[in-house]
């Protein structure tokens, strides 16, 4: 009985199962097909929506398109309108245009027609003129023939006089002209030269000390003479040995004589002798020890003296090398002239030439101070002591300007720039003044016996004379060959062949004098 009634539920749970899924079945059909024909009716709906949004757009579209032509149509309208102005004002320009060249042309056609009247009257007036320079060159032709057998001369021979004449009297009025333009231009430079020089000169003033190659050394008494010497000279060889300079004790009442071509070993060895003859302890040994000493007393001069140029001039920077050789020139003369205070004075010129061309002075201080740098080794180095001076100079770094104007204040070579000038007349100013140098007696006759020579040799001197001390040259001209202006012109060629040949400081003065002398006799 049960299990009748469990398979009479299990039947029943089947049917039952079976019955659902038919129901549901049907339930889910009916359900898709309500759902399909809503969304056939929505889809319709939107289709009618879209395509009345579609209608719509297209007739918005259409109206703008129309909106739009009409405004371009109508902007179109405006600028023709507008350029048909434009071209109704240029054509009426080109109307008036064409009426002006119209009158233009009628005017230039009266123009021409009266231009052709006046080239036919032109015409007819060069041809008469051709017609009476024939006659003309016919009557001078046949006045030639007269004049030429009245006076004797051929025309090829009248026209070389008359060139001759014309080249003469040309350079008449050129000498004149030079003369003039000389005179103007040497009277502005004069002036300002003069000023330039005299203020400069004026600023300054410096003291000579003349110094040769001997030093005098005096004695208390000649009995000194004997101690300096010593037993069998070995006092003197040890002065000697101990400074490199002669010691010449010769017959000269209380004084001896040190003799060297070095000025600093001279300096040495004086101090050495005075320090021994006032301590009047004279041996080798002790002879040593003073002549150390004393060399280590020059070189603090030495250097003191070179700083002491540098304080004066205010120049700063300079190497201690160069200071030193600047120092040791205060031993060093030149044509008895000391080169130290030569080179100072140099220097100072120099810088008060350029403050009166308004330059740096500073920079002309420098250059002149160290110009003669070279003669404080020039003895031990070959060469001249402008080219030793620039090589030192460039070898201590000084500035390229600095050292060409050290190399040219010798023309070796010559000089270029404003500083270069500058330093070479300050130099010449310094070296030449009276009293500043001394010449030998056959140099100085030499070089006045040159000069005289020089001007003689031009056509038309008769006389030359060389005076103060060869700074004029005056020359007599023949009267008769050599007029003013050609005087003139002769000064000038005697002063450029002078400067080509010879050298000197300073300048020279050409005086050519021309004078006109009459001679009659009373009987």
């Amino acid at each position: 009985m049960f299990h009748f009634s469990v398979f009479f539920m299990t039947i029943f749970t089947l049917c039952f199962t079976v019955v659902g899924v038919v129901a549901g079945y049907f339930i889910r059909k009916k359900v898709l097909e309500g759902k399909a024909r809503n969304a056939d009716q929505l889809s319709k709906k939107i289709i009618e929506e879209a395509e009345k949004k579609a209608e719509l757009l297209k007739k918005e579209a259409l109206i703008q398109a129309k909106d739009n032509l009409y405004q371009s149509k109508a902007e179109l309208e405006k600028e023709t309108r507008q350029k048909m102005k434009e071209f109704q004002g240029i054509e009426r320009s080109l109307m008036q245009r064409e009426n002006t060249l119209d009158k233009r042309d009628e005017l230039l056609q009266k123009k021409e027609d009266k231009l052709s009247n006046r080239e036919r009257d032109l015409e007819n007036k060069i041809n008469h003129v051709k017609q009476k320079e024939t006659e003309l060159e016919e009557q001078i032709q046949l006045q030639r023939k007269k004049l030429e057998s009245i006076a004797g001369l051929s025309s090829e021979k009248a026209r070389s006089m008359l060139m001759e004449s014309l080249e003469e009297e040309a350079k008449h009025k050129a000498a004149k002209r030079i003369r003039r333009i000389e005179e103007e231009a040497k009277l502005e430079s004069d002036k300002r030269a003069k000023k330039i020089i005299s203020t400069a000169i004026g600023r300054f003033a410096s003291e000579y000390v003349s110094e040769k190659t001997v030093t005098v050394v005096n004695l208390p008494s000649d009995d000194m003479k004997g101690r300096i010497i010593g037993r069998e000279g070995r006092n003197i060889r040890a002065i000697e040995a101990a400074t490199g300079v002669d010691l010449i004790v010769d017959d000269t009442p209380e004084a001896v004589i040190l003799s060297g071509f070095n000025p600093i070993r001279r300096e040495i060895a004086r101090i050495t002798l005075e320090k021994l003859i006032k301590d009047g302890r004279i041996h080798p040994a002790r002879i040593e020890e003073v002549a150390t000493r004393s060399e280590e007393e020059v070189e603090l001069t030495v250097k003191e003296a070179g700083e002491q140029a540098t304080f004066d001039l205010n120049i700063h920077g300079l190497h201690p090398q160069l200071i030193r050789l600047l120092g040791s020139l205060k031993f060093r003369t030149s044509y008895a002239q000391n080169v130290y205070q030569h080179s100072i004075e140099v220097g100072f010129l120099s810088g008060l030439m350029a403050s009166e061309l308004n330059l740096d002075m500073q920079l002309a201080r420098r250059a002149g101070l160290l110009h003669d740098i070279g003669k404080a080794v020039d003895h031990e180095i070959e060469g001249s002591h402008a080219k030793i001076g620039a090589d030192i100079a460039r070898k201590f770094g000084e500035i390229p300007e600095i050292v060409h104007a050290i190399s040219t204040h010798h023309n070796e070579p010559q000089p270029v720039t404003v500083l270069d000038h500058l330093v070479q007349a300050a130099d010449a100013l310094s070296g030449a003044r009276p009293g500043a140098r001394l010449e030998l007696f056959e140099s100085y006759v030499r070089r006045l016996e040159d000069l005289e020579n020089i001007a003689r040799g031009f056509k038309g001197v008769e006389k030359a004379y060389a005076i103060q001390a060869g700074r004029e040259l005056r020359v007599m001209v023949k009267n008769d060959e050599i007029d003013d202006d050609r005087a003139f012109v002769l000064c000038g060629d005697i002063a450029k062949q002078i400067e080509k040949k010879l050298t000197y400081p300073g300048q020279i003065r050409v005086t050519v004098i021309r004078e006109l002398r009459s001679i009659g006799y009373a009987k």
